[in-house]
């Protein structure tokens, strides 16, 4: 039986950054850097454009230094997009896009796809290979555009999708990180007022010789406590989070019970309900209307929720429509959708416009993390004003009383 030779990766491209100098038209002296394989190719390159070199000098290789995130391939597709519509071909709009990337980690990323794509894949396929940076919706509105003609638009349809997404995400961090923040840097404070300030009072109260006043010696006892025990407290803390990133990243079971504990949190449970609301009809708007079939879309929006508690929604309507059922009775037995949202979807459903009612459905809830944030952020100015105050104002009135008591006995 004959076996099936396995095919070997396509090694990289190997890029390098090349710095030259040279003559433009009326010996206009001209320098800048250019991305290429080699000395010659850049040469041959600057001569396509009536440039004289007198040096070139390579800067160094590209590596894949960096971190790629969201905004990255947001930008990666808006200029491939640019490039396709402008009919560049393929493997040469690739070539372009690398030469305009400042960060290495993208431009190997982009290596890749172009050794894929020049040994015979498609460009669907490529991505496919990369599944931390490329997800299941850019891959298949990617083979969508492929097969229809259509992969500009596709292109442009992604880049649209993952701005908003990601600016939804944005909006919700802040959400998230804004009350932390305020409730850290209260105790950073007070940690820091309990072990260097009410040390130095201390040893001046001993000189006194009298009786400390009840708050007072709350107050000390405190600060000692703090003094011996910050470093441990401060380990616990970490260990903690730690502890729980990793438990959620591992166990399915705490993932979803941290999901649903912020779903039941005062207001920002109710922007994340909000967001998960509007990702997934985001999600799905731009499947069906890339004419992904609409099991397979709610397959992707299932992921796109950012909720674990949502995901596990949209995965049993993906279960119901597959057996027949209309998306917006499945969407409703799931008792997690709001009753807005499903009459939206069942007009969408009789009227024939599905992706329509869904991007209004984005509009609207996206609105409404936005209208939330605000609110938080309203809300929490006067809370910081309150909490710092009572921290903060609660130790240095404590240190105080035993001085004002003495001058009064005086």
């Amino acid at each position: 039986m004959a076996k099936t030779a396995r095919r070997r990766p396509t090694p990289a491209i190997k890029l390098s950054r090349w710095k030259w100098v040279g003559k433009g038209p009326q010996d206009r002296p001209l320098s800048g850097e250019m991305i290429g394989r080699s000395k010659a190719e850049v040469a041959a390159e600057l001569a396509k454009q009536n440039i004289v070199i007198r040096r070139i000098s390579k800067k160094g290789n590209l590596g894949g230094s960096g971190r790629i995130n969201p905004n990255d391939v947001m930008v990666f597709a808006r200029q491939m997009a640019t490039m396709i519509r402008a009919g560049i071909p393929l493997l040469q709009a690739l070539q372009v896009v690398a030469e305009s990337l400042k960060k290495p980690a993208m431009v190997a990323l982009v290596q890749h796809l172009m050794s894929d794509v020049s040994s015979g894949s498609s460009f669907s396929d490529a991505l496919r290979r990369h599944p931390k940076h490329f997800d299941r919706l850019f891959v298949n509105l990617v083979n969508a555009g492929e097969q229809s003609g259509a992969l500009d638009q596709m292109l442009d349809r992604v880049a649209t999708y993952k701005e908003k997404v990601e600016s939804l995400k944005a909006r919700v961090k802040k959400a998230l990180w804004y009350p932390t923040a305020v409730m850290t840097i209260g105790i950073a404070v007070t940690m820091l007022l309990l072990i260097k300030v009410v040390p130095e009072f201390e040893s001046m109260f001993q000189s006194f010789g009298a009786e400390l006043p009840a708050l007072t010696q709350m107050t000390v006892n405190l600060s000692e406590l703090a003094q011996r025990y910050w470093l441990v407290a401060l380990g616990a803390v970490i260990g903690a989070v730690l502890l729980l990133k990793m438990s959620i990243q591992r166990s399915a079971k705490v993932a979803y019970r941290m999901h649903a504990l912020l779903l039941r949190l005062p207001i920002i449970g109710d922007i994340m309900h909000k967001s998960a609301i509007a990702r997934f009809s985001r999600t799905l708007a731009t499947t069906f209307a890339s004419g992904v079939p609409l099991v397979e879309g709610l397959d992707t929006a299932a992921g796109a929720t950012g909720n674990k508690v949502y995901e596990r929604a949209v995965i049993q309507t993906r279960q119901d429509v597959a057996t027949g059922q209309q998306l917006h009775f499945a969407m409703r037995m799931t008792n997690r959708f709001p009753p807005l949202a499903i009459q939206m979807v069942s007009i969408g459903e009789e009227a024939g416009s599905l992706d329509a009612m869904l991007n209004r459905v984005a509009d609207y809830y996206e609105e409404e993390v936005d209208n939330k944030v605000d609110a938080l952020t309203s809300l929490m100015e006067p809370v910081i004003i309150v909490v710092l105050g009572v921290l903060v104002g609660g130790v240095v009135v404590s240190m105080y009383l035993p001085i004002f008591d003495l001058g009064s006995a005086l």
